[in-house]
């Protein structure tokens, strides 16, 4: 196949991606740092602004690549290989833009009003509009788990003013906005989403991120004290008696990527292993190598299994979302959260055997496979956690067993 024979959108994938690839190179030697301190990656997100990356899901006509859910798929795990902190901020940035652009295609039917969308996407381009939401609270948890914010807006005249308290609202150091999760004070209360400057007056962050792993996505405390917001900042307002409603692209945005952020670190844990199993050459080997070992070559091929399994999952189901929003089938609303939990199990199992073939070296804090499986370890209890998800597709499983129940009972 020839150049021209290629679609503008995958040669400018095909770019992006390798831009991704190296930075990632240059991330993983701040990596370190940044985890042994907990600062917020700045320098990595300029670098990122300047490679174009950040733009990645913002609509060609607004100045950005225009680019799909494989695209970004991509795009995060390359970066997730060097840094997983920064490739989940940057997730959420490329998931939140993507969101902004599905709701420009519905027009009048858009969750975002059209001329706050287009300026959020603008200034993304111009090098602001950095933005994640903060929904989980103190009392209400992840609202995965249902029920509804104490996050009121109250409306006074022609403006919203927030007031609540937010818990893990990954990368807010840097953020330009803040998509803030609150339910309105009206007779009948409605829920969604406001947009807010993070430095608008009334916000306070407070810096309580101190985690085992992720350290360096600088996931604080978001304080909103009286915040007042115009109210064309209103996104998705619905009655809140239907609680949260997430669209199928965007819950499988949100599933593929966080599952790419943590197969990513994997996968780093996979490469030093390499590396590791060649150098170390023990007496009683004379003079081998344990990557010489059969059994050390059976274990690595578990790893390799494993990854293996997550880059077809991933791909694949990225690439049915894409077809979906341009005409293709429907894609199955499920899978996405059986595909976050079959690729984050993966990447743990992946990288608790590369500690068992490194042994006390994996968990010495000069080498960075400690690091790796801090960070991987954090995707079990990623909202929503796997043993949610359990529970759901259990729940799913039984109640179309009841249903189908009188059916079979008829035809017997």
């Amino acid at each position: 196949m020839s150049q021209a024979d290629v679609a503008p959108s995958q040669l400018a994938q095909t770019e992006l991606v390798h831009r991704a690839q190296q930075l990632a190179q240059d991330f993983a030697a701040l990596a370190e740092r940044h985890d042994a301190s907990g600062e917020a990656p700045a320098p990595q997100f300029e670098a990122l602004r300047r490679a174009g990356l950040l733009t990645l899901t913002v609509p060609q006509a607004l100045g950005g690549w225009g680019l799909g859910l494989e695209a970004a798929q991509a795009v995060v795990g390359a970066i997730a290989q060097g840094d997983p902190s920064v490739a989940l901020i940057l997730s959420m940035q490329l998931g939140q833009h993507a969101a902004i652009a599905r709701s420009l295609a519905r027009g009048e039917h858009g969750d975002w009003p059209r001329a706050l969308a287009e300026r959020v996407a603008r200034e993304a381009v111009q090098g602001r509009g950095l933005i994640n939401s903060a929904q989980v609270e103190p009392e209400l948890g992840s609202p995965s788990n249902g029920g509804l914010p104490k996050t009121v807006a109250r409306r006074a005249g022609g403006q919203w003013r927030l007031s609540g308290h937010k818990l893990y609202v990954t990368g807010v150091p840097l953020l330009d906005y803040i998509l803030v999760l609150a339910v309105t004070d009206e007779d009948e209360p409605r829920l969604g989403s406001f947009l807010v400057p993070r430095d608008a007056p009334g916000v306070r962050v407070v810096p309580t991120w101190n985690q085992l792993g992720m350290r360096a996505t600088a996931s604080h405390d978001v304080v909103l004290e009286d915040v007042a917001v115009p109210l064309e900042h209103a996104v998705g307002l619905h009655p809140a008696r239907l609680g949260l409603q997430r669209d199928v692209q965007g819950n499988a945005w949100y599933f593929l990527l966080v599952a790419t952020v943590y197969d990513g670190a994997a996968r780093a844990a996979r490469d030093w292993l390499l590396g590791f199993l060649r150098e170390r050459r023990p007496a009683a080997l004379g003079g081998a190598n344990l990557a010489s070992l059969p059994t050390v070559q059976e274990a690595v091929g578990q790893i390799e299994v494993a990854l293996a399994a997550n880059a077809l999952l991933l791909r694949a189901h990225a690439r049915a979302c894409d077809q979906s929003l341009a005409g293709g089938e429907p894609v199955d609303p499920q899978l996405a959260g059986v595909v976050k939990h079959t690729v984050v199990d993966n990447a743990v199992q992946a990288t608790r055997l590369a500690l068992e073939l490194a042994g006390n070296h994996g968990l010495a804090r000069r080498n960075p496979l400690e690091r790796h499986l801090r960070n991987v370890l954090c995707g079990h209890i990623h909202a929503p956690s796997n043993s949610l998800l359990r529970a759901l597709a259990g729940r799913r499983a039984l109640e179309r067993a009841a249903a189908d129940a009188p059916t079979a009972a008829r035809a017997a």
